[in-house]
């Protein structure tokens, strides 16, 4: 069913409605945002009339109330990392803030109670110490959030047929059309819903019995759910249950957002074995290859992957990949196994049947990677499979964009679909099409490249896609949808899948839980035919970097602006708009996307590099912002001087955060903030925000030097040697003392360049896109740093992880702070570990310099309790934004607060500059870890 479209006065009179209950800043009307949101990660492209951030169950209600009253349609969105177009509209998008992160673990594990906005494996954090997991587990686990997986029927690698969302849901607590709730797991909001809508429920009944009355039709049912199947709604609950409440929870799971909004879910998790091993086989036939798989569809096996020649091919350089694999002919294949057991003894077990199984094909082995449990090699196995996607996105032709569908075929004829499926590709000139999948369910996924530039190109699809569902789905009676969800892009084609009858049901189903058709009009079902053909979302060509962006959202969970104005891929993505000279925007429209892109993509961006380490095809958008803030002409002069006379900038920056502390004793924080406010608004940015958490300057460190100690070359960063101490903090001296001290109890010593004062790693000059500036500044210090290292061939230590990273850019062999402890000082202490809990703060630097374990083993070395916030990837101080632009800070730290313990009074990082906005937004005192381990450790007493 799909909507009739709303009139202005309809629309305006939702509007004037919902804002007496919806806070303005909740409620996107202006083009940038609206242009941001019109997509996700299909190729589809909708612009919202009006996007909704909603905070609570009580407004989202009203909201679905509203729209109903007035036939407007509303769309849910939870990550956007949807490949077939879910998750766009022209209507309302409604999005979920951070209020709707609750999660609680259940009954020891057994079950977990999970908000939408939870992100998959936030979830499986949460369980992992239980051994247990949630079953469905789609690649996108790091990024999607809950209410996307069970609203897609999501699955993955090692979920199967029966680990999905419909198979592991306990209880769902839903809003439905017209503003109605069901929590199932409350009795009481049972009895009322049932009460409240009779004839929703006996209209279940009804449609459950006459699909059971119906042989032909429940035996299709039956067939289709044996394979991995998300195309239309999920159907197969009219067979499987006989109360309707049952029905109705099924049919929320896989409805794609068109039959209510799944506000919790509770699932039923699966266990999550300890004990593993991977192996990769490579076949020289892909019929062979698929008679392994038949054999090991019964074989206790927790994942077997295929991958076609090409998508070995387009990965044959991966590291564990065997010897040969670009010479591949194109017939052959590789199986992905994975094997597990809840101990030794099990896993042992399962190795031994399934080498057996693939020990009657060493005939047709070209190659392999024997089974091991070895994590690395392991992880570099499953690198071989997951780089095989954005290996095609990476190196497509500018311009075009990545598509990737999802289908199933019975498991019997999965050769034969393979060669059918790679032959239709290549009858339709996609020459580098590469195909993969999760061979035990014979669910494949098959990626290629497609512009929609030209109607010819649109057409090219069209058919394609048209000669697919003839072949999947009539010909081999398969699945067109096997895990990604039906969506705009399959919508047209349910019918063809299913059959006159299913599709009756189908739309008999959206009429009963929404006749009005406000919900996500257009998904499962649509009468267009062409429904797929249209709204797609061009792609051009503005960036040889930014063109392999693919829009998928991976980089969204781990940006620290992504609450406050825009992510990475809507920085790319509304970047195209603005570039695109063959853009439906109007001159007018593109200059003010142009000034609002200023602040919303440019001045809000951390520029800290986490998203590269989340993009499948490793895109820095903060270098790209970088690069538009260093064509700004304001402030290259100063960079400049700053650069030449660093020194004497230094005693500038302290006098004057000495003068700020002089003046805060006397004004007090109120007048204090208020006095720099004024003079931040009169100099136009020029004077920082002040806030109670302002350091004042450095003071002068007394370093005692130990002349028969070890040597270490030891760099003082310029961010501790400008900021003193937390004033709230128990040990305030400078933290090269505090290194001093430590270091001389594991018996070393330091060495510090005598021009340390003129030194800085060039982060300062980075970060606004001065990138000579930068590098002159690092070099000059790494000479510096080299003259004295290079004679004893001296390790080099920076107190700061974001230094030490600006550093590893050059190559230069630096450690920073808890790399060097844990791997040399650590053992040689003797600790007495703290037993009050200690806040974490893991820098985004740490993780870029794969430094991140070395400070959670630190801490935990120091201290009973240490706790790592969850949703916390980033602080957003990234240098001086804390001071000039405060709101990126307390945007990315909003829910810090609240996550501190009873009992705890202390947090530890390894970011000067980091520990000033945790300070502020925790309110404890951050320090370095190098003050919690010097507090706990004594030299440790050699015995005799």
């Amino acid at each position: 069913m799909q909507q009739d479209p709303v009139n202005k006065a309809d629309f305006q009179r939702f509007v004037d409605e919902i804002q007496t209950f919806l806070a303005a800043a909740n409620m996107y009307s202006d083009l940038p945002r609206r242009l941001a949101y019109a997509g996700d990660a299909s190729f589809y492209r909708l612009i919202p009339k009006l996007v909704v951030n909603i905070d609570t169950l009580e407004q989202l209600t009203r909201l679905v109330a509203c729209a109903n009253t007035h036939k407007v349609a509303l769309t849910f969105r939870a990550a956007g990392t949807s490949l077939s177009g879910q998750a766009v509209t022209d209507s309302v998008l409604v999005l979920l803030s951070e209020h709707w992160r609750g999660a609680k673990v259940l009954d020891e594990g057994k079950k977990i109670w999970l908000q939408p906005g939870v992100i998959g494996a936030h979830a499986n954090q949460l369980l992992k110490p239980l051994g247990r997991k949630i079953g469905p587990d789609p690649a996108s686990i790091d990024s999607c959030k809950i209410g996307g997986i069970a609203a897609n029927n999501a699955s993955g690698m090692c979920c199967g047929v029966k680990q999905n969302s419909y198979h592991t849901v306990a209880d769902i607590h839903v809003v439905l059309a017209d503003g109605s709730r069901l929590d199932t797991a409350d009795s009481t909001s049972v009895q009322a819903f049932v009460a409240k809508r009779p004839q929703l429920l006996d209209g279940l009944s009804e449609l459950a019995q006459k699909v059971k009355s119906n042989p032909v039709l429940s035996e299709k049912i039956r067939h289709k759910y044996r394979l991995k199947n998300t195309t239309g709604y999920g159907i197969n609950a009219l067979l499987d249950f006989d109360q309707p409440l049952e029905i109705l929870k099924h049919l929320m799971i896989g409805s794609e957002g068109t039959l209510g909004f799944i506000a919790d879910i509770t699932y039923h998790t699966v266990v999550d074995e300890a004990f593993r091993a991977t192996g990769l086989f490579v076949f020289a036939d892909i019929r062979a290859c698929c008679e392994a798989v038949q054999l090991m569809a019964s074989a206790p096996v927790s994942a077997v992957e295929l991958m076609d020649a090409r998508a070995l091919r387009s990965v044959a350089e991966k590291p564990a990949m065997p010897a040969g694999m670009v010479a591949l002919k194109d017939n052959a294949a590789a199986l992905l196994i994975e094997v597990a057991g809840e101990d030794e003894a099990m896993l042992t077990a399962h190795l031994q049947a399934v080498s057996g199984i693939l020990a009657g094909f060493d005939s047709s082995m070209l190659a392999q990677v024997p089974f091991s449990q070895e994590p690395a090699r392991n992880q570099a196995l499953w690198a071989i499979r997951k780089g095989t996607f954005p290996a095609v996105g990476a190196v497509r032709p500018a311009g075009t964009t990545v598509i990737i569908e999802d289908v199933a075929f019975p498991v019997t004829q999965l050769a034969e679909g393979v060669e059918k499926l790679q032959a239709l590709l290549v009858r339709f000139d996609y020459q580098e099409a590469i195909i993969f999948g999760h061979a035990l369910e014979g669910n494949l996924h098959f990626v290629f490249t497609q512009s929609f530039n030209q109607p010819s190109e649109v057409q090219r699809y069209g058919e394609f896609m048209q000669a697919v569902g003839e072949l999947v789905a009539v010909e081999f009676g398969g699945s067109l949808k096997a895990e990604h969800g039906t969506g705009r892009n399959m919508a047209p084609f349910v019918k063809l899948e299913w059959g006159e009858d299913a599709y009756r049901l189908m739309q008999d189903i959206k009429a009963l839980f929404d006749p009005s058709g406000v919900l996500n009009p257009g998904v499962i079902i649509n009468h267009d035919v062409n429904a797929h053909l249209k709204d797609l979302k061009p792609i051009p060509s503005v960036d040889t970097e930014l063109d392999k962006c693919i829009e998928c959202g991976f980089c969204e969970a781990v940006c620290p602006s992504r609450e406050l104005s825009l992510t990475p891929r809507q920085r790319i993505a509304l970047h195209r708009q603005i570039q695109d000279g063959d853009s439906a925007l109007t001159g007018v429209e593109k200059a003010q996307l142009k000034e609002a892109y200023q602040y919303l993509a440019v001045d809000t961006c951390a520029a800290t590099g986490l998203c590269a380490m989340r993009c499948p095809v490793g895109i820095n958008t903060g270098d790209f912002i970088k690069s538009l803030r260093a064509e700004q002409p304001t402030g290259k002069w100063l960079a400049g001087m700053a650069a030449e006379h660093f020194a004497a900038a230094g005693v500038v920056a302290r006098f004057a955060l000495n003068a700020s502390k002089v003046t805060h004793n006397v004004l007090g924080d109120s007048a204090t903030a208020a006095l720099f406010r004024g003079l931040n608004k009169v100099t136009a940015g020029a004077v920082p925000t002040w806030y109670p958490a302002w350091p004042g300057g450095a003071k002068g460190s007394d370093i005692p030097q130990h002349p028969d100690a070890r040597a270490v070359v030891y760099f003082p960063t310029c961010a501790n040697r400008m900021f003193d101490a937390d004033s709230h903090a128990e040990d305030r001296r400078p933290l090269p003392e505090v290194m001093a001290s430590v270091l001389a109890k594991a018996g070393y010593r330091v060495l510090i360049p005598d021009n340390l004062q003129q030194l800085c790693c060039g982060m300062p000059w980075d970060s606004k896109g001065h990138q000579a500036l930068a590098k002159q500044k690092r070099q000059q210090s790494a000479e510096a740093l080299l003259q004295l290292a290079k004679e004893q061939e001296l390790p080099i230590v920076v107190d700061a992880s974001p230094c030490a990273l600006q550093f590893s850019q050059d190559g230069l062999n630096v450690q920073e702070t808890a790399q060097f402890l844990h791997q040399y000082v650590l053992p040689n202490l003797h600790i007495r570990k703290q037993q009050q809990p200690v806040m974490l703060h893991v820098t985004c630097s740490s993780k870029r310099l794969h430094a991140e374990q070395q400070l959670v083993e630190l801490a935990r070395a120091c201290a009973e309790d240490v706790v790592i916030p969850k949703d916390i990837q980033c602080c957003g101080f990234a240098g001086d934004k804390g001071f000039f632009t405060p709101e990126l800070n307390a945007s990315a730290l909003k829910g810090l607060k609240q996550q501190i313990p009873s009992g705890c009074h202390q947090g530890v990082s390894n970011s000067r500059t980091c520990e000033i906005g945790l300070s502020q937004h925790s309110g404890i005192p951050y320090q370095s870890i190098l003050y919690l381990l010097d507090k706990v450790s004594e030299r440790q007493v050699e015995t005799p």
